[in-house]
């Protein structure tokens, strides 16, 4: 008897997704709870788990359909012999490791070690690499990275028995390569267009001496990580910094509805990640109450589940303000982008020495420059000035923070 695998309830108002990639194919083993496809959303890739242990049946669809919530996606067959059922012409996945000729074991593990990571599936797309010829020395015989990278290594290497000599490319010749773009990608094209076209869009600066964190930093940073089991860094001090001049000015941290204006006592800072397949913007919820290492520990986790495709929709719901930092990329300066329904957004930028005035003499200080874009609908150019300087005054002494003012 074929237990159905449907597409489950993916969030509050999400009613469809991409089939990314099966990770499970038509007479596989598997096992309750096991992922077996990844699908993608609007905001996140979400891995399916079979709802019983059993012989993987027919896809029913291929990667890269669009699928409906509760639409039926595959089957799962009771008992220990496969299913008698062919693969769709279109689904992309490997020939399994399970099809080699006999006596090769190379990639023979207990367990099964084509279920891969988000993490790993993208380098085996990036390179190219069939996973079921790569030998798995994670647990269970799973593929880690580094037998990913391994493979990509050897694959470069030019054959030494090679049957033949493959023909070079003309010299100039030029390529082309289209790639379809993910859901997470159009959906976060779309909204920033969306924004751009909707809000009256204005961007302030300012820079920052961030001299005084620098040195907290180096002072503290080792009996910081020993009490709280989180490094810390830069993020900590602006989030914190930032709520208390959202406090001061509200309209920042304010929204439009309609036609009314909607203040919150609360701040939800959506703080910008990079994850494999773009950026995804997770929200540290009632960020007003948490310390500095609070803070830093709810970053900490959103960075390693980004990057581990781990992070759930929920968590990137809401957010009453953002803050982006460009700065770990190099970025000197910017104009970041409202997330909407968001009124503002604030860009840090990397820390570069220069020449600054400081009681009439030429000093070298470490400086950042601050980004406030905002809706204008809302935010008058004063407010915007305001809140950054109430920013760059509790950067540049952070014992604003302690006291409060």
């Amino acid at each position: 008897m074929a237990t159905e695998v449907k597409v489950p309830v993916l969030g509050e108002s999400i009613t469809e997704a991409t089939v990314g990639e099966w990770l499970k194919q038509p007479g596989d083993p598997v096992k309750a709870d096991e992922p077996i496809v990844s699908l993608e959303t609007d905001k996140v890739a979400v891995e399916v788990p079979a709802p019983v242990s059993g012989i993987m049946g027919a896809h029913a669809v291929a990667a890269g359909d669009t699928v409906q919530v509760g639409a039926l996606i595959a089957s799962i067959e009771a008992g220990g012999a496969p299913a008698a059922a062919a693969p769709k012409a279109a689904d992309p996945a490997p020939a399994r490791a399970a099809e080699a000729p006999a006596g090769d074991d190379e990639g023979d593990a207990s367990g099964d070690p084509l279920t891969l990571s988000p993490a790993v599936r993208r380098l085996v797309l990036e390179h190219g690499l069939d996973p079921s010829s790569i030998r798995g020395t994670g647990k269970d015989g799973r593929l880690t990275k580094d037998d990913v990278l391994r493979a990509a290594e050897q694959q470069a290497k030019p054959a030494e028995t090679a049957a033949a000599p493959v023909a070079a490319p003309a010299e100039g010749a030029r390529r082309e390569e289209r790639v379809r773009m993910t859901r997470l990608r159009q959906t976060v094209a779309k909204r920033l267009k969306d924004a751009q076209n909707t809000a009256a869009m204005l961007t302030t600066f300012n820079d920052v001496d961030m001299t005084a964190v620098m040195e907290a930093r180096s002072r503290y940073k080792d009996l910081f990580e020993k009490k709280h089991g989180v490094r810390l860094g830069f993020m900590g001090f602006f989030v914190k910094a930032a709520c208390q001049a959202l406090r001061d000015i509200p309209s920042v941290n304010a929204a439009i509805e309609g036609d009314e204006i909607v203040y919150r006592d609360y701040v939800d800072v959506s703080v910008a990640v990079s994850a494999p397949n773009g950026l995804v913007v997770p929200v540290i919820r009632d960020a007003q109450a948490l310390s500095v290492a609070g803070i830093e520990r709810t970053i900490g986790d959103f960075g390693k589940r980004a990057k581990d495709g781990t992070l759930k929709m929920d968590e990137m719901k809401g957010g009453t303000f953002t803050i982006s930092n460009g700065g770990v990329f190099g970025s000197l300066m910017s104009t970041p982008i409202i997330n909407p329904p968001q009124s503002a957004v604030l860009g840090l930028h990397r820390i570069e020495d220069r020449p600054v005035v400081r009681d009439g003499q030429v000093v070298v200080r470490p400086m950042m420059y601050l980004a406030l874009s905002y809706d204008h609908r809302l935010i008058d150019g004063r407010e915007a000035v305001t809140f950054l300087v109430a920013l760059k005054n509790a950067i540049e002494d952070p014992t604003r923070l302690l006291i409060d003012l």
